[in-house]
């Protein structure tokens, strides 16, 4: 099955948190990438509107993707969350089987969270 990223848009860092958490807990997405610090200019209702928001990255295959979207339209707090895919043409193939493996609803592992946040070095 073809990987892709799906991307939203959220208003709050706690709204992120959540909508990131429930897809992966719900082994519908492999990560999600929590973006800060965006500057949207949009038309929304004839108003040309402005905003600070987060942006989501969220790694999945094709096949989660209704499941994803459904999961964000539930917890998300717009009227008409932005919810786009895009389809990975090619990537590093460790990856894309770990991808596959974390949304594997047969799998077995253990669905803890780490609450410590883990640093990466160079």
């Amino acid at each position: 099955m073809r990987a892709i990223v799906v991307v939203t848009t959220v208003g709050t860092e706690e709204q992120a948190y959540l909508i990131a958490r429930e897809i992966v807990a719900r082994r519908q997405g492999a990560c999600v990438n929590i973006l800060p610090g965006m500057r949207s200019i949009y038309r929304w209702k004839g108003k040309i509107c402005k905003d600070g928001e987060l942006l989501l990255l969220i790694k999945t295959l094709e096949g989660e993707f209704e499941g994803v979207a459904a999961t964000i339209r539930e917890l998300h707090s717009y009227e008409l969350p932005e919810i786009l895919s895009f389809g990975v043409t090619r990537g590093e193939q460790g990856f894309l089987d770990w991808l596959a493996g974390c949304v594997d609803k047969n799998a077995d592992f253990a669905d803890e969270d780490d609450e410590e946040e883990t640093a990466y070095e160079d």
